[in-house]
């Protein structure tokens, strides 16, 4: 089992540079990660709307997508999640990855730094 985040996540669905090495990482694993997940993978979404108007029909597929990932979502503890945040100085979002990770022992897959150092502190990032 592994904890994906949206950075992770986005590079799938969007075909972003790192997909094929997260694609690799993910071969077998039963992926689970908070329910915000949907939501930051919305926001990402817009952002690239925003940046790449032309592909907003494209964009919109690969979003549409997010089900075929087989992610299965957790919701995580408001009091969990804020306190790590504060603990971590993270964003509450990003927390609550770092939570899931830590309360199921499972490697984080992320593709953002500060997130991923949080991650090594705790021995929750994940080899690969």
């Amino acid at each position: 089992m592994v904890v994906m985040d949206a950075s992770a996540a986005g590079a799938l669905l969007f075909g972003e540079p790192d997909a094929d090495a997260v694609a690799a990482r993910l071969e077998g694993e039963r992926c689970v990660a908070p329910s915000l997940l949907r939501y930051e993978l919305a926001s990402v979404y817009a952002k690239k709307v925003s940046r790449y108007p032309g592909q907003r029909s494209a964009l919109r597929e690969a979003l549409r997508l997010l089900p075929r990932l087989g992610i299965d979502e957790v919701r995580v503890p408001t009091d969990g999640m804020a306190e790590l945040a504060v603990e971590s100085g993270l964003t509450a979002y990003d927390a609550a990855y770092l939570w899931l990770a830590r309360h199921l022992d499972a490697p984080l897959i992320t593709l953002d730094r500060r997130l991923a150092r949080a991650a090594e502190d705790l021995g929750l990032l994940d080899p690969s």
